[in-house]
């Protein structure tokens, strides 16, 4: 199924959902209500749910004046991907994490964390920004971001469900109703969210592997990444749950488990899965090994053009 061909498909799944929340909510009146309120959701999650995400994240632009061995290394990978470059994005977040997003190839954007450039060495980062464009060329943020967006809206609108419960206590649904929709509606989306986002992260483990050509790299970086998450927390991630899917590992706390209510497969078992993957090909490594594999601890430009230490060479 083509990256678009899913999105319609979620599209009318959420809207679907969010139009039965407003039904039992408000009868029929709710439902109209809440179709108008999908379709214009649906509008602006299409053209404009990356800028949301970002904005959400407090992602700041930079340019290959800001940190140009980030900006030639993921044009270099791009180009092994058959993509354009995309935008890039600095979080001045401590929690080593990634993500991408982007409605088509031509219009993507990847934002990485300052806490990633801090600790990584480069053939890590090489593997997260290679994770992130196999995203994009699988046309994956699309529908990641969509998803997010929508999923935060039906959040949203069932956060009404006491004041639309006990309107009409004749012909509505009843506090109680209310409150099962409060509670039912965002786990429907979160439903959702996880059956797209963990098979999608296998997929781009792999295609990362491909591009860079050292699924080695990756795999530490996935190890990295999920120690420096028990380490640091997340604010911006923490205050908007339903963008979590779309980082390289879970930004947020709590979550642990390989089941139902997880956004992310276990790393454990991504990680077995690339070294499983080095070893059918042959332990290559790709070209942005670093031998030792020492961490870039001053890496991180700290203000548009100031940036100090390796990736602002």
């Amino acid at each position: 199924m083509s990256g678009y061909l899913r999105t319609t498909v979620l599209l009318a799944a959420m809207t679907a959902l969010f139009v039965a929340v407003g039904g039992l909510l408000g009868g029929r009146g709710g439902m109209m209500v809440a179709l108008g309120v999908a379709c214009v959701t649906n509008l602006f999650a299409w053209w404009g749910s990356d800028r949301m995400v970002l904005r959400m994240h407090n992602a700041q632009p930079i340019g290959p004046q800001d940190a140009p061995a980030l900006w030639r290394m993921t044009e270099a990978m791009a180009a092994r991907a058959g993509l354009p470059m995309p935008a890039l994005y600095l979080i001045h977040e401590r929690q080593p994490n990634a993500f991408a997003t982007g409605r088509n190839p031509q219009n993507a954007a990847v934002a990485v964390n300052t806490g990633l450039l801090e600790l990584m060495p480069e053939e890590e980062v090489a593997g997260v920004i290679a994770h992130e464009l196999a995203h994009i060329r699988n046309r994956d943020t699309l529908i990641m971001t969509v998803t997010a967006c929508l999923a935060g809206a039906i959040g949203m609108l069932a956060q009404f469900g006491f004041l639309f419960g006990g309107r009409d206590r004749e012909r509505g649904p009843g506090p109680v109703v209310g409150l099962l929709v409060m509670l039912l509606a965002p786990l429907g989306a979160a439903i959702v969210q996880m059956a797209i986002s963990r098979a999608r992260e296998y997929e781009a483990d792999r295609g990362a592997a491909e591009i860079t050509g050292n699924p080695a790299g990756l795999a530490n970086a996935l190890m990295r990444l999920e120690q420096g998450r028990g380490v640091f927390l997340n604010p911006a991630a923490e205050a908007n749950p339903a963008t979590a899917h779309l980082f390289i590992v879970n930004p947020l706390s709590g979550a642990r488990l390989d089941g139902l209510f997880s956004t992310h497969p276990r790393t454990e078992n991504r990680v077995a899965a690339l070294m499983e993957l080095a070893q059918r090909m042959g332990g290559g490594r790709g070209g942005w090994s670093v031998p030792g594999g020492a961490p870039m601890a001053s890496a991180v430009p700290r203000t548009r053009g100031a940036g100090q230490g390796p990736w602002s060479r």
